[in-house]
């Protein structure tokens, strides 16, 4: 039997790392097709490892490792797993928060410099042969813009930083106001109304979830741009198309969805809108960094020495902020 069992597919180097400390894998993909299934890797198992867009880890699939003390999630989100019910067990739940922070950051910022200044929309028309026929249009300008954070925590204030170096003006939302340089608006209506550009590095909870509502971008207002590099979950997706098709807001620019990776055709369709799919840490050496950090909040664990990134509402006592 093994003692981690990877819940979905990972970077190579989580089980190249916990091999070499001499804990033993297996793969529940490869289980499940075999006779018996996911049954015979659950019995003896301790710990679990999946992505942030694996199956929901929730009671049900918990019950079928009744030896787990812990989930090692790939990814700073970790919305997909009941940390509440993991609590109520014991188990620790640990998740990859800072080593991709500068690289999402770095995506949101890409994100927002093509969708103001419409480059992929450019590199188009200039594959389809159309520069002869006259220069492409001119575009909106980031120059003078103020930029609202919705949730500045470390990659909100990366994007911030980032921000900075472009002059931009910065505001933010979040649950509580925070010693930063930035006006702040406790509310993301108010926070929308005085902004240009609305930034969306917020964590998926149940607050979190359709807050950017048909409300929010209205008070965005038409040329107002919406930049998501979170989570799908906290725009309303059918009321961003709306705004988008009704141009109640000029633009967006997303890198998450609703349904991943399912992405509506209405989105794909428009031309105000800049679409990646779901690549805010997607370079070699972030991802090989959160695959380590992974493998090493297990090793961590076993070794007795306790998890290195639990998330918040993990029964293991956190270090003083």
């Amino acid at each position: 039997m093994s003692d981690i069992v990877l819940l979905t597919p990972l970077m190579p180097i989580v089980e190249e790392t916990l091999r070499a400390h001499g804990l033993s894998t297996a793969r529940a993909w490869e289980a499940s097709e075999s006779p018996g299934g996911l049954a015979p890797l659950g019995q003896d198992a301790r710990g679990l490892a999946c992505t942030y867009s694996s199956t929901a880890v929730d009671g049900a699939l918990l019950d079928r490792f009744p030896k787990v003390e812990i989930v090692s999630i790939f990814g700073v989100g970790y919305d997909m797993v009941d940390v509440r019910v993991a609590a109520a067990r014991g188990i620790i739940v640990t998740h990859t928060p800072d080593v991709l922070t500068g690289e999402v950051a770095d995506a949101a910022i890409g994100l927002l410099i093509c969708t103001v200044r419409e480059l992929p929309g450019a590199e188009r028309y200039l594959r389809e042969g159309r520069w002869p026929e006259g220069p492409y249009r001119l575009t909106d300008t980031l120059q003078g813009k103020t930029v609202g954070i919705f949730g500045l925590g470390r990659i909100g204030k990366a994007v911030a930083k980032r921000c900075e170096a472009f002059g931009l003006r910065i505001a933010y939302c979040g649950r509580t106001q925070q010693r930063a340089p930035y006006a702040y608006y406790p509310s993301l209506i108010a926070l929308a109304r005085e902004v240009d550009i609305l930034i969306v590095t917020a964590p998926a909870t149940a607050e979190t979830k359709n807050a950017v509502n048909a409300e929010v971008l209205s008070a965005l207002g038409p040329k107002g741009v919406l930049i998501n590099v979170a989570r799908g979950s906290i725009v309303d997706e059918p009321a961003l198309i709306q705004a988008l098709a009704a141009r109640s807001i000029r633009s967006a620019g997303l890198d998450v969805f609703a349904s991943e990776p399912h992405v509506p055709a209405e989105l794909i369709a428009m031309d105000n809108v800049v679409l990646l799919p779901h690549v805010g840490s997607a370079s070699v050496a972030t991802r090989d960094a959160m695959g380590k950090l992974v493998a090493d909040n297990l090793i961590s664990w076993f070794a007795g020495k306790g998890p290195l990134t639990a998330v918040p509402e993990t029964p293991w006592p956190q270090p003083p902020k």
